[in-house]
């Protein structure tokens, strides 16, 4: 895995091996079927998460109605994580 940069970088000062290492450290696993989508699961609700070129893509399935969202790769990593945290 790539080691982090500060968690105040922004993502997109992140190396695509960084990102995923990322994802993997929250406990999200990649999609077999789009290299680009992962899965995350939380005891309360369950996301997918996209690596877009623009952004980062969230569609919460478990949230009624299905809730998405996205987040600029400028936004720091840190506040990134909070908010996906957060949840639906």
């Amino acid at each position: 895995m790539a080691s982090l940069p500060s968690s105040e970088t922004p993502l997109n000062q992140h190396s695509l091996r960084a990102l995923e290492g990322w994802l993997e450290t929250l406990g999200a696993t990649r999609s077999e079927q789009d290299p680009c989508d992962w899965n995350w699961e939380q005891p309360e609700w369950r996301a997918r998460l996209r690596l877009d070129q623009e952004d980062l893509g969230v569609m919460w399935d478990s949230a009624v109605p299905p809730r998405s969202c996205s987040y600029s790769y400028r936004l720091p990593r840190a506040d990134v994580e909070a908010a996906l945290r957060f949840g639906p």
